[in-house]
């Protein structure tokens, strides 16, 4: 990984190649624009929100061209720019400029919040949009009576779902932009940074107060709330992480522990919610100063 990051910092070309080519890449291979988008993040971090903005713009017009060529519909770049590449800078200039992390992340999860609001200010009944849309995605030969219930179950909370999956790649983003930093500059500096990620009090009050209007409302309160509070729930997830990591890296099989959390999460997603309470209740029981203690 330090060769790519090397590569990238070596000049504006580079750079634009890169972010480009990947993110053309990612429609065959979608984890690929997580790679794209730490490109941005990176020399944003570290030259600074004027060279990551010629690196975005550049590299817009780049992956606008090898669209063209290749015949992908110019919306697939809009939509890179709008959602990843230009949060992305905005976040990065965050954590450069303030120094951090987990105001970046705050940042962030609140560009998520204001686009699930946004949308619903611009479309009055997201979820039927997205039950008219989800069948497309649906296998031909998946069982209709099933499909229809899940559609109809899922629907109203698929605004969130969007919007909090464009948080987590935004921030695995960040996140592989400032580990490639540290593997350059700074050995060591991410891991430090990354486990100390933690939230203010007063945001998991906040956090309270929505899963609570989500609850005791209707209507399309409740379901911006319940979209809001899944956006919410990528923030938590990635504290969860941060201190089930130091947990199980003070245990005496650390480095089998760890590799099994990793391991544990990217096999079984329903375990996400339990690290994503943990990261929650961390916010009042400090967990990482009671183990060290």
């Amino acid at each position: 990984m330090k060769w790519l990051a090397a590569y990238i910092m070596r000049g504006r070309l580079e750079a634009m190649l890169l972010a480009s080519t990947l993110a053309m890449l990612s429609l065959i291979l979608a984890p690929l624009s997580v790679f794209s988008s730490g490109a941005v993040a990176l020399v944003t971090l570290r030259k600074g929100a004027y060279e990551g903005l010629i690196i975005l713009v550049c590299s817009s017009l780049a992956a606008g061209i090898l669209a063209t060529l290749i015949q992908v519909s110019y919306q697939f770049i809009l939509i890179y720019v709008l959602f990843l590449w230009l949060p992305i800078w905005l976040i990065a200039i965050v954590l450069r400029e303030g120094r951090h992390i987990s105001l970046a992340v705050e940042i962030a999860v609140l560009i998520g919040v204001v686009g699930v609001v946004a949308y619903y200010l611009f479309n009055t009944d997201p979820a039927l949009m997205w039950a008219q849309v989800m069948p497309k995605m649906v296998p031909a030969n998946a069982p209709v009576e099933d499909i229809k219930r899940t559609i109809a179950f899922i629907a109203p909370y698929m605004t969130g779902i969007a919007a909090a999956g464009a948080v987590f790649s935004m921030l695995l983003g960040l996140f592989l932009g400032r580990w490639w930093q540290s593997l350059l500059y700074n050995p060591g500096g991410f891991r430090q940074e990354f486990l100390s990620l933690k939230t203010e009090p007063r945001l998991a009050i906040i956090s309270l107060a929505i899963i609570s209007i989500a609850m005791l409302s209707s209507g399309a309160v409740s379901q911006i709330a319940w979209n809001t509070a899944i956006i919410m729930f990528v923030l938590y997830t990635f504290i969860g992480i941060a201190v089930l990591h130091t947990v199980f890296s003070g245990m005496k099989i650390a480095q089998y522990a760890v590799a099994m959390f990793y391991i544990t999460m990217f096999l079984i997603p329903y375990s996400l919610f339990p690290v994503a309470l943990v990261g929650f209740s961390d916010t009042w029981l400090n967990i990482r100063k009671r183990k060290l203690n």
